[in-house]
């Protein structure tokens, strides 16, 4: 993967989405690749702040309504896509601009991680042991290295952890340096960073465009069509979904996605932030103006 390429990240509603059209739209010959785990989901548009059509117009994006949201989406099949929209953009002689939240999807594109691969009979065995801590224990004998990275009651990576241990023959851990190693990474990363309470503020104001934008007439649609495991996991469709079904108020269902969103940020910013090769810029007032100049100059440097 020869073609320069910069990253724009940070916590949801910094401005990324913004600070990348800008930087493209000044650089004449720069495509956007989106790193979102729900954006790839279609008619999944206003809760995952998906880029309008306008902007789609303008500038080339990738990784925008690659599946239907009752499909699952893996980490494995976004490198590949990610892979073959790089190979395209080289074709052109284009350059890319990484731009989104996902933390592990961003890791493995940026670090080349090598992926295992997937053993579901395995999976569905370790998914009907409803005992997380069990699980847990066993991973910490067949790989300790790799329980000790994770949470004892984090499922979904304990089981999957296991899968590959099991599955595969080989530890869990003895796939790639994992995501607490940063080794030297051809991605340039900018970091947009604002404080807490301004965060806060801004995914406030978000959710409320998101309501006044259609978000509950959108979840509607998509149930009709239906969810996957994967793009269930998406912010603000739960709390839709209890308030359609009459388990919440409108009030309580806005009140419990915007907490769960500021929840998902702190998450986002520590992931982040943990990165040493993140170059954090703190914003004051307007992102597109003070982030996307740099933005440029990382471009023209990666040449």
């Amino acid at each position: 993967m020869t073609v320069p390429r910069v990253a724009i990240v940070g916590s949801t509603a910094s401005g990324k989405s913004a600070v990348a059209m800008e930087a493209a739209r000044r650089s004449g010959d720069v495509e956007l690749i989106s790193i979102d785990s729900m954006q790839v989901y279609r008619g999944m548009d206003i809760g995952t702040a998906k880029p309008s059509v306008a902007d789609q117009t303008e500038i080339r994006h990738h990784l925008l309504d690659v599946v239907n949201p009752d499909e699952e989406y893996t980490v494995a099949r976004f490198r590949k896509d990610f892979g073959r929209a790089i190979e395209a953009i080289e074709e052109r002689q284009r350059r890319a601009l990484l731009v989104g939240g996902t933390g592990l999807y961003h890791r493995v594109v940026i670090d080349d991680f090598e992926l295992p691969g997937e053993w579901r009979d395995v999976r569905e065995e370790l998914e009907e042991d409803a005992d997380t801590l069990g699980l847990y224990q066993r991973l910490a004998t067949l790989d300790p290295e790799a329980a000790t990275k994770m949470e004892s009651g984090n499922r979904r990576r304990i089981i999957r952890a296991l899968e590959v241990t099991i599955g595969s023959g080989r530890p869990f851990s003895s796939y790639g340096p994992g995501v607490d190693s940063y080794q030297e990474s051809p991605v340039a990363q900018i970091g947009l960073r604002w404080p807490r309470d301004t965060i806060a503020e801004r995914i406030e104001t978000r959710v409320h465009q998101m309501v006044d934008a259609g978000l509950f007439a959108e979840v509607e649609a998509v149930r009709s069509v239906g969810f996957s495991k994967t793009s269930a996991q998406a912010l603000g469709y739960k709390e839709t979904l209890e308030y359609l079904d009459g388990d919440l108020s409108k009030d309580e269902a806005i009140e419990n996605i915007i907490i769960r969103t500021r929840q998902f940020a702190v998450r986002q910013e520590r992931w982040f932030r943990r990165d040493p090769r993140v170059r954090w810029i703190d914003v004051e007032d307007d992102p597109v103006a003070e982030v996307a100049p740099l933005v440029i100059a990382a471009l023209e440097a990666a040449l």
